[in-house]
């Protein structure tokens, strides 16, 4: 068994934890979003305004909440979310959260900013649960040794984060004059600035790898992605880290789902915390449910086993929610499980948590 089961047997108490392991720069860094963080808001306000429809008397006994992700099995559909500063919040970084996902069955993505590196990882955590992605800080023969060393390290996909164009201004630490290790060591930032769909067509002719585009919030996007053959659409608004008043990951996730029509794999991320909200993402269509936020509590809580812990208390929620519902599994999902309804309360960075205390 995890060693963290028997400190936390609910999410409230990893957040709590986490919040008292890190210093405020930190916890900023992690609970925070661009300007006014109505998009970060937004990402908490679309998953609350949809209410399930359950069905009854259907047999249950043979409910299954794993998936299938780029031909790996996953325990329950979820990748722990590239987060660039990951070694602020434990020393580990992104070997932790490898290792974590490993242990759990799920699939890590590694920010190319987050430390130890994409070698190292791949050493800490061997195996092909693990997609590998690039901010882009170079030229094409740059991003060609990434894409190089991601395939001979096993990564089992590549990952063009595309909505970093230029940073949002994160006012938490602007106003305390704080950087993360990685906004810090950012250099070269004119490259990223510069990717197209040129760079995308490009890379699909000369790698082998399955390519994911991370940070699609339009179905007219999703579509240019789908002719030149990308095999991940990755639906994301950055957290609400970077373009302020943007619609919520949830609320783009039906259009893009429609215009893929199946040709890619649709991941979402954004605002994801608890496991009614990876059914209802799994319910509009999503193949894969990505967490950012609720992956830093769990490292910050307890390190790996935070994380592992974290996803274990998914799993019951999830297995708790597709019960309920009267279903065995994803394929049973449809938009009919889904209702438009009122919060019961305002978003914010922890309303999923309602049994802390208002100061978190």
């Amino acid at each position: 068994m995890n060693k963290a089961a028997n400190d936390f047997l609910t999410l409230h108490e990893i957040v709590k934890a986490a919040r008292g392991n890190l210093e405020d720069n930190h916890w900023d860094y992690l609970m925070g979003g661009a300007d006014t963080e109505t998009t970060f808001k937004r990402n908490r306000q679309g998953l609350d305004s949809l209410a399930f429809r359950p069905r009854v008397l259907n047999d249950i006994s043979g409910l299954d909440p794993s998936a299938t992700l780029f031909g790996q099995t996953l325990r329950i559909p979820l990748l722990l979310a590239p987060i660039g500063s990951l070694q602020d919040l434990e020393p580990g970084g992104g070997a932790t959260a490898a290792k974590a996902a490993a242990e759990f069955g799920a699939i890590s993505i590694l920010s190319s900013v987050c430390q130890p590196g994409l070698e190292a990882v791949a050493e800490a955590a061997p195996g092909r649960n693990r997609i590998y992605q690039l901010y882009v800080r170079g030229d094409d023969e740059w991003i060609d040794d990434h894409a190089r060393r991601a395939i001979e390290a096993d990564y089992t996909a590549f990952c063009l984060t595309v909505d970093l164009d230029h940073y949002g201004r994160r006012e938490r630490g602007i106003s305390k004059g704080y950087l993360s290790t990685s906004r810090r060591a950012a250099e070269n930032e004119i490259f990223q600035e510069r990717l197209n769909w040129y760079d995308v067509k490009r890379f699909k002719d000369n790698h082998a790898i399955p390519l994911i585009l991370k940070g699609i919030a339009t179905a007219e996007d999703a579509a240019q992605a789908v002719e030149l053959g990308v095999d991940g659409i990755y639906v994301s608004n950055h957290g609400g880290r970077q373009l302020d008043h943007g619609r919520a990951s949830i609320d783009i996730l039906p259009e893009v789902v429609a215009e893929v029509g199946g040709k890619a794999t649709v991941i979402v991320d954004g605002g994801i915390m608890r496991g009614t909200d990876v059914v209802k993402a799994m319910a509009l269509g999503a193949d894969a449910v990505g967490i950012g936020r609720l992956q830093g509590l769990g490292i910050s809580a307890a390190g790996q086993a935070g994380i592992v812990r974290a996803l274990e208390l998914l799993e019951i929620e999830i297995r708790t929610c597709l019960a309920l519902l009267g279903v065995t599994g994803y394929a049973e999902l449809d938009e009919t499980y889904l209702h438009a309804a009122e919060p019961v309360a305002q978003a914010h960075a922890l309303s999923a948590f309602p049994l802390l205390e208002e100061d978190y």
